[in-house]
């Protein structure tokens, strides 16, 4: 008796799972979001770190030494060029100054008798009446009084430029800093004189950042080929596409363009002096900001750009999920560049007009038949940040 039931219960058991077997093998494949793979030119772009200064640093020092008297601007504040900034103590070079008047009042009276005794003497040497010896020597002594002239006013010259050093100028129009020396601090001495302060002039916001030789080369045939006809050897004004990313990550409103490169790669370092140049009208830049130059080094022609979720990385080895033309799941590896924005660029493995699995990669498997359901992904502006 007891053999029959369990009989009847094996047999009942294998009739449950044959019939869920039939079912599960009648249901319809599951539906998988794909995308779809397109072309488009992908700019590549790379970030630089800088440093920000003025357009014109210019510091100011004292060129004669002596006691500060006087600070005649407020710090932080806009200066004219020709505006009065700092006064030296200036009696010890009012006295040289006099001094030198002096010696220029001295010497014109000697060339005034020096020519009054050649006067004097000429005609008596034209008769003969005095010796050739004592015209030459009135001539000579002449001739000296004019050059010792000329001396005496090169000392006063040089007095009075000194004079002039002991009121301190702004260079340019700009923006000037803390001042580094009080009222009453001796200032000006040799070898190493004090620097007062610094006007910058900030209009333009230059950027300074380094670039090793292989970027350099890129950058300079990319230039060469954006800047010259080379049909007719005309130069053509240069776009202004550099961005500026400052220390809070916000993106400086205006673009920038290349100013220059410096003359020589640094042996020791492989790395090659870039400067570019920013507008700045309202004067948000500041000298000496940190800051990211973003270049575009390189356009990728008919780039494949593939969703970063789509791509499944294991020990280094890229791979994604294909959907056949018979609706298969296939695996397949690729070469993956950089990445833009939420996208892998894809280097190989992938054509246009491909299947690839958008959502649901563990529910499925290689070989695995599924219905694919397309979704729409607008690749964004790759320009912008």
């Amino acid at each position: 008796m007891t053999n029959k039931v369990l009989s009847a219960i094996f047999i009942f058991t294998v009739f449950i799972f044959s019939c869920g077997g039939d079912e599960q093998l009648n249901l319809p494949p599951p539906t998988i979001q794909v995308y779809v793979t397109t072309t488009t030119d992908v700019p590549i772009f790379k970030e630089f770190i800088g440093e920000t200064s003025g357009f014109k640093d210019i510091d100011i020092r004292a060129r004669v030494e002596g006691y500060l008297e006087g600070i005649h601007f407020e710090e932080g504040s806009t200066v004219k060029k020709d505006q009065l900034l700092y006064t030296i103590e200036s009696q010890p070079f009012e006295e040289n100054v006099a001094e030198k008047q002096s010696q220029l009042a001295a010497t014109n009276i000697e060339l005034a008798n020096a020519k009054s005794d050649l006067s004097r003497i000429k005609p008596l040497a034209e008769e003969n009446a005095i010796s050739q010896i004592d015209l030459d020597a009135a001539q000579a002594k002449y001739d000296a009084s004019i050059e010792a002239v000329k001396a005496a006013e090169a000392n006063l010259n040089a007095a009075n430029i000194q004079l002039s050093y002991t009121t301190i100028l702004s260079p340019i129009d700009g923006i000037i800093g803390i001042t580094q020396a009080k009222v009453g601090d001796f200032v000006g001495l040799n070898p190493n004189p004090v620097i007062l302060n610094t006007v910058s002039s900030v209009d333009t916001i230059l950027v300074q950042f380094f670039v090793t030789e292989n970027e350099y080369l890129q950058a300079a045939r990319r230039i060469i080929a954006e800047t010259e006809d080379y049909q007719t050897g005309e130069a053509k004004e240069e776009p202004d596409d550099l961005q500026l990313i400052l220390s809070d990550g916000s993106v400086y409103k205006f673009k920038g363009k290349f100013d220059f490169i410096d003359r020589n790669v640094d042996p020791t370092t492989g790395a090659i002096l870039i400067q570019a140049s920013f507008p700045n009208p309202n004067q948000l830049l500041r000298p000496g900001l940190f800051a990211k130059v973003r270049a575009e080094v390189n356009v990728v022609k008919n780039g494949i750009l593939v969703p970063q979720r789509c791509v499944v990385e294991l020990q280094g080895t890229f791979s994604v999920l294909t959907i056949d033309e018979s609706n298969k799941v296939q695996n397949r590896q690729v070469q993956v560049g950089p990445k833009v924005k939420e996208f892998w660029l894809i280097s190989e493995g992938l054509k246009p007009g491909e299947k690839i699995i958008y959502e649901g990669l563990q529910k499925v498997k290689e070989g695995m038949v599924v219905n694919p359901e397309i979704v729409e992904i607008k690749i964004p502006d790759l320009e912008s940040i």
